[in-house]
C-alpha cells in the first residue's frame, strides 16, 4: 500500500523560511517523479514544483519561482520543500504526489497525501 505523509508545516510570519518534508512508502520511490501542490481557501489546487526522478531537473510555477527549491534524497525517500521569502499569498494546504513520468506532472500525478498547512501572517 502507498502512503504519502506530508510535514513540516506551521505558522511564519512573512519574509521568514519553512521547509516541508514529504516521505513516500510501498512505493520505489527513484522511479517515481514528485510534485508539490498546494490549495487555498476558496481556491483551487494549483501547482508549485516538480523534480525528476534523479533529482537533477526541476521546474516551478512563477509564483514561487526564485523563492521555493525543491530536492529529493532518494536514500530517505524524501522530497523537500525549501520555502523561502514566504508571503500571506503563500497560506495553503501542501499536498506532495508522486508520478510515474517528470513530463506528466503536475497535470497527472498517481499518488497524493494528505496535506500538511502552511499559514503565513502579514
Amino acid at each position: 500500500q502507498v502512503q504519502v505523509v506530508e510535514s513540516g508545516g506551521g505558522l511564519v510570519q512573512a519574509g521568514g523560511s519553512l521547509r516541508l518534508s514529504c516521505t513516500a512508502s510501498g512505493l520505489t520511490f527513484d522511479n517515481f517523479a514528485m510534485g508539490w501542490f498546494r490549495q487555498a481557501p476558496g481556491k483551487e489546487r494549483e501547482w508549485v514544483s516538480c523534480i525528476n526522478f534523479r533529482g537533477d531537473t526541476t521546474k516551478y510555477a512563477d509564483s514561487v519561482k526564485g523563492r521555493f527549491t525543491i530536492s529529493r534524497d532518494n536514500a530517505k525517500n524524501t522530497l523537500i520543500l525549501q520555502m523561502n521569502s514566504l508571503k500571506p499569498e503563500d497560506t495553503a494546504m501542501y499536498y506532495c504526489a508522486a508520478g510515474v513520468s517528470y513530463y506528466r506532472c503536475p497535470s497527472a500525478m498517481d499518488y497524493w497525501g494528505k496535506g500538511t498547512l502552511v499559514t503565513i501572517s502579514s
